[in-house]
């Protein structure tokens, strides 16, 4: 993959699957990380050294927890939610073909983002027992940057500051940009388009997005000259 390529995993926070009794949709999440993953793809970073006739961009895939503890996924079978059997308490042989591939997504990226809502004032069990159930060296000396979101004011900001924690033990360093999002459905489409592309609430992710891209670039340089610590 050419050198201006971020490789980058966007983890969602959130498992639910059902409607809540006051009607809306069965996971507010889907909306944001369709957001997300518009951006991404629309991303030509040219300050970063490689100019107009080599921007960097990102190579994005994204890690549902729905799918990963779903029949069938990287993180059922031998384990689950609860975190049964964390990957590295098992020899790389024995990992199943899925939980290897997602094993590798991780260790290979260059940068995380994490969409999470807000559980009980804090970070959903999906989320951290996701990306727990890897070993802190694979996301060692890499940037991730924070998105959270709310149906009310918030924007799951209480969140946010403990998953920064989270995120600095493990290793990937959050850079100082958060993007919280209140109201979503005031804000994004059910297919994550922008209701109205002006609102001041938007400008948050490009914001963060530039911060994550020199952070990635940086500290991929140094990797590949010195591997990681």
């Amino acid at each position: 993959m050419p050198p201006n390529v971020l490789k980058t995993v966007v983890f969602l926070g959130s498992a639910r699957n059902c409607t809540p009794p006051w009607g809306g949709d069965s996971r507010l999440g889907d909306r944001v990380v369709s957001w997300v993953k518009s951006a991404l793809t629309s991303r030509r970073s040219e300050d970063l050294g490689g100019g107009p006739d080599s921007p960097v961009t990102h190579d994005f895939h994204v890690v549902d927890p729905l799918e990963a503890f779903g029949e069938g996924g990287a993180l059922s079978g031998f384990t689950g939610g609860e975190m049964r059997t964390p990957t590295f308490f098992m020899k790389g042989d024995d990992l199943p073909p899925a939980t290897k591939a997602l094993q590798e997504k991780i260790g290979e990226a260059d940068c995380y983002i994490i969409v999470s809502p807000e559980y009980n004032h804090s970070v959903p069990p999906a989320l951290s027992s996701v990306m727990g159930h890897f070993g802190g060296s694979l996301y060692s000396c890499k940037p991730s940057g924070i998105v959270t979101y709310s149906p009310g004011p918030w924007g799951g900001m209480r969140a946010a500051m403990q998953i920064q924690v989270m995120c600095h033990t493990l290793g990937c360093l959050p850079v100082s940009k958060l993007c919280g999002m209140p109201t979503v459905g005031d804000l994004l489409e059910k297919d994550g388009t922008p209701k109205n592309p002006d609102d001041r609430m938007l400008k948050q992710l490009p914001e963060l997005l530039t911060q994550l891209e020199w952070m990635a670039v940086a500290m991929k340089n140094q990797r590949d000259k010195t591997g990681t610590f």
